[in-house]
């Protein structure tokens, strides 16, 4: 598909990856509709878009099925239909399953919120998000694609019970959605960023950062247009579906 011809809703479109997306598919001529929680942000993006595409934004809390269901609706109308969705929206609530406590030997535990948080937005907000475009694609008969974000975290990470489990299985629903949506002539393909610099991971504890860059064969920490590359990959390849592109600078975890 040509990016010039996409109707595309971009999750956590404010900040990150999801913003990089966003103002490439807009210099690409791309009608792109934009979600997150941060409505600043939201404004910065549209603000900064340049060419001959262009962005709408609104609020947007994946994590809300109601919501999810509102904004696809809405991007539809703003759009003038939609055949894309780049499912970016995530958050990071990381800590060990079971700590002791190095000074009092007290068993720590992760919290049943910071389970709940992580698989509200990381993994049943992206499925929810993915069914209601789906859903309008297909009623419109007009096919399209969808670009999950999952992670080089899904084959296990320490400390990221919650965000493994999101990802591992983003990246296995890819399979499963590219057969199920195969009859609309939708395609499902994931994108597996490693680390990647973004104000989420701008927030990790320093040493667990620098522990992580210094392991990356590449030798450096990734940037979004790393990642938008692979996005654009599977976008316009009309042969790639139903598969996860790991883009890590070779990092394993």
């Amino acid at each position: 598909m040509k990016l010039s011809d996409l109707k595309i809703i971009v999750t956590g479109g404010a900040q990150g990856m999801g913003r990089h997306f966003a103002l490439r598919l807009a210099e690409a001529g791309a009608q792109v509709a934009i979600g997150d929680v941060n409505t600043e942000g939201l404004a910065e993006v549209q603000g900064a878009a340049s060419g001959p595409g262009t962005i709408h934004a609104r609020k947007l809390d994946v994590s809300d099925e109601a919501q999810c269901e509102s904004f696809v609706a809405w991007a539809s109308e703003a759009m003038g239909g939609v055949n894309g969705l780049i499912n970016n929206a995530g958050i990071l609530r990381d800590g060990l399953l079971v700590k002791k406590d190095r000074t009092t030997g007290e068993i720590k535990k992760m919290t049943k919120a910071q389970w709940d948080a992580v698989i509200g937005v990381n993994l049943t907000g992206a499925t929810f998000m993915v069914r209601e475009t789906v859903a309008a694609m297909a009623a419109a008969g007009v096919g399209g694609v969808v670009v999950n974000m999952s992670s080089i975290a899904r084959h296990g990470n320490r400390g990221q019970s919650n965000y493994t489990a999101a990802k591992a299985a983003l990246a296995a629903n890819t399979v499963t959605w590219s057969r199920e949506f195969a009859r609309f002539g939708i395609r499902v393909g994931a994108i597996a960023p490693g680390m990647i610099e973004t104000p989420m991971t701008q927030g990790m504890n320093q040493k667990a950062r620098d522990a992580l860059v210094a392991a990356i064969p590449v030798g450096r920490i990734g940037v979004p247009e790393d990642i938008w590359i692979g996005v654009k990959f599977v976008l316009e390849c009309d042969y790639f579906n139903g598969r996860t592109i790991d883009i890590d600078g070779g990092l394993s975890m």
